[in-house]
């Protein structure tokens, strides 16, 4: 756990927070809760995965040419 989040949440606390957690979504809906929240997990992790190696590539070789800045500067 973070060190920040120790001073936070102790052991009681997340204890009393899985209790409310079973008693709103009742017992039947927990695991279809877990394999939602494991699936979105999963899925989080692949695309931080993808942009991370996206940056790591560089960039695009078919991109072609930069453009070159306009001068819209009307001075004399």
């Amino acid at each position: 756990m973070h060190p920040v989040f120790a001073d936070v949440f102790g052991g009681y606390d997340i204890l009393i927070v899985l209790i409310v957690v079973a008693l709103v979504f009742g017992g039947s809906q927990l695991p279809k809760l877990a394999r939602s929240l494991g699936s979105a997990h999963s899925e989080f992790k692949k695309g931080v995965a993808e942009g991370a190696g996206g940056l790591t590539e560089g960039p695009a070789k078919d991109s072609g040419p930069a453009p070159s800045p306009s001068s819209t500067d009307s001075t004399p």
